[in-house]
């Protein structure tokens, strides 16, 4: 174990040589902004998918809600 600590250390002590390029220039190409619009086309449809379930919840509960008034409403003419 003491071995692969010193070995971690050594290696994170060391320098890499830096490559010849602009740092303000790299971009993430057009790989990146694919990956990217993908996952945000993907959250777009899943808010649209729990909007559509929440609303779907909120209607049935409303519903019920309105059966069991007009139960309850039934039941006190009898």
């Amino acid at each position: 174990m003491n071995i692969l600590y010193s070995a971690i250390v050594r290696l994170a002590a060391t320098p890499t040589p830096q490559p010849n390029f602009d740092e303000n220039s790299v971009t993430p190409g057009w790989f990146g902004f694919l990956a990217i619009f993908l996952v945000a086309c993907a959250v777009i449809l899943l808010c649209i998918d729990l909007v559509r379930r929440v609303r779907r919840v909120r209607y049935r509960g409303e519903i019920r809600e309105q059966l069991e008034a007009e139960r309850d409403a039934a039941d006190h003419v009898d």
